[in-house]
């Protein structure tokens, strides 16, 4: 087993070199067999994809801007909160990171917000210090220049309660953010918020025009029992039909991808059929790399996805 990952490893690492040395260069080959090309998605980077090397010290979070710009060619980013906690109230903090973004021109389109309490939960006072906990983070996106912040929609375990406390929840804090004009995103991150037909529901029943989603191709998983693939989720919500749903009240598109084929194709998500999906839909907004899987490198598995999606989407 160790043989065999450390061979994939080994390929992929001159894959990623390969796809390197297009990005450094800014150049590919040339095809006069089909002279009309496909005009290329506009990408992202969600933090997520380095979270390793932010965690061990490896990299630093306030570089992120940089590290995009500079590694990737990737003029857009999608930081997570998780990074900032000490932060989150700091306005020079935040002034300071929109003038690193500035710098090398660099558009931060929203903060991915986790552990700020669950905006679902059926105690009236609980809720309320859970959506005001939201507040600072969306001051802070509104200093860095975002368009959304990205937020949990996890609450109570019966669904009637749920309903009733995630629609109140999400219109206190989608009022808040309409005053800085700063759009509300559920991500579909396990249980309720991964019913993409209930979440819409929800969405339309709040009626926010500020309120809406952000479709991430993995985290389908609607039981306690967490996993990228079905086999691995008790109960999962089926992966193409939620992001279509999530698709028509989407403010971005989260990419996310695990372990790779010789191909260069990912082994969960068929990328042909889910950015058809996208394509078809519409979307003109970014789609963004976050990469999750375990037998490359994060460095490795940007630049893997990074090309990933525009083979396909050049082929769409």
């Amino acid at each position: 087993m160790k043989r065999r990952i450390f061979l994939k490893k080994a390929a992929w690492s001159a894959y990623a070199l390969s796809a390197t040395s297009l990005v450094t260069y800014g150049c590919s080959s040339p095809d006069h067999t089909n002279e009309k090309k496909s005009v290329m998605p506009k990408l992202s980077l969600a933090q997520w994809s380095l979270h390793r090397q932010f965690n061990d010290g490896h990299l630093d979070p306030i570089d992120f801007a940089g590290i995009a710009m500079n590694t990737y060619g990737i003029n857009a980013v999608e930081y997570v909160n998780q990074f900032y906690m000490d932060s989150g109230e700091d306005e020079k903090f935040w002034i300071d990171m929109k003038k690193r973004a500035d710098d090398v021109g660099v558009t931060s389109l929203l903060i991915m917000v986790d552990d700020e309490g669950d905006l679902g939960t059926a105690d009236d006072l609980e809720r309320k210090q859970s959506v005001e906990n939201h507040y600072k983070w969306v001051n802070a996106a509104k200093i860095l220049g975002c368009h959304s912040i990205r937020v949990n929609a996890f609450g109570e375990s019966d669904k009637n309660s749920y309903r009733a406390a995630i629609v109140d929840g999400m219109g206190q804090l989608a009022d808040y953010a309409a005053q800085e004009n700063i759009n509300i995103i559920i991500e579909n991150h396990g249980l309720y918020s991964s019913d993409a037909g209930l979440i819409t529901e929800i969405i339309k029943q709040v009626g926010k025009s500020n309120l809406g989603t952000l479709p991430d191709f993995g985290n389908w998983c609607l039981s306690e029992k967490w996993g990228s693939t079905q086999s691995d989720c008790d109960e999962a919500y089926d992966r193409y039909q939620g992001v279509s749903q999530f698709l028509p009240f989407a403010k971005g598109v989260s990419a996310k991808s695990y372990n790779f084929n010789e191909k260069g194709e990912d082994t969960t998500i068929d990328y042909y059929k889910m950015l058809k999906i996208v394509k078809d839909s519409g979307f003109n907004g970014h789609i963004g790399i976050e990469y999750e899987g375990e037998i490359l490198s994060e460095h490795e598995g940007i630049l893997a996805t990074k090309a990933l999606i525009e083979k396909v989407w050049q082929s769409l």
